[in-house]
């Protein structure tokens, strides 16, 4: 299986990093790093740089497709390389996947029309404007496409989708050797559970400050 994880400028890095280290462990699993031109990607913080060693042209028929979000989705659904490598890559992907603001890039791409899907929850609802069906699930599978809510639940899915390829026991063990097991101080971890003053700015301002970083 042949995984790629695309890499745009202003990528969040755990979108990306999070499920790599756990989809990565699939048995005879290559992971690619790619991205419109090889050599390093900026993430959204500027001090974190990764290292896409294939272009987009390199890559055009991986198993699974992998696109994390950032503030740089925004400039990546305008990208019309971006966006014909994912619909190149889709036609012949067995899963199609996305994490964050990602699924807006699928989305721009065409691919998740009349299809469930989920995002950061600051823009969930950008999703109908491509005709998707946005839904506030942290992990939700519609066909061979999965969308991840915000950033941390790329790690979910991914351990979703290792249960769905190589079967509970494989999914089990890599999430207890990765010892994944959520104890966070805080629980404001969704709008639900969120202080309101925190969670109306963020409703506000806030999605444009997502996107723009």
């Amino acid at each position: 299986m042949q995984i790629a994880v695309l890499l745009y400028d202003r990528f969040t890095g755990l979108d990306a990093i999070g499920p790599y280290e756990h989809l990565g462990r699939l048995p005879g699993a290559e992971t690619v790093f790619v991205a419109a031109e090889a050599g390093p990607v900026r993430g959204d913080q500027g001090s974190l740089a990764v290292v896409a060693d294939r272009t987009l042209a390199e890559v055009p028929r991986p198993d699974l497709v992998l696109v994390p979000g950032g503030p740089g989705s925004r400039e990546a659904m305008r990208d019309e390389r971006i966006l014909d490598w994912v619909r190149t890559a889709d036609a012949t992907s067995t899963w199609t996947t996305s994490v964050c603001t990602g699924s807006l890039v699928l989305a721009a791409a065409g691919l998740l029309r009349g299809r469930r899907a989920t995002s950061h929850w600051t823009v969930l609802e950008a999703l109908a404007e491509f005709g998707a069906e946005p839904t506030g699930e942290r992990v939700v599978f519609d066909g061979k496409y999965v969308t991840a809510a915000g950033v941390s639940s790329g790690i979910d899915m991914a351990l979703h989708l290792l249960g769905r390829i190589e079967g509970d026991a494989f999914a089990q063990t890599v999430q207890l050797l990765t010892e994944y097991d959520p104890q966070p101080p805080y629980d404001a971890g969704s709008p639900e559970k969120a202080p309101a003053e925190i969670v109306a700015y963020w409703r506000g301002q806030g999605a444009e400050e997502l996107l723009r970083g």
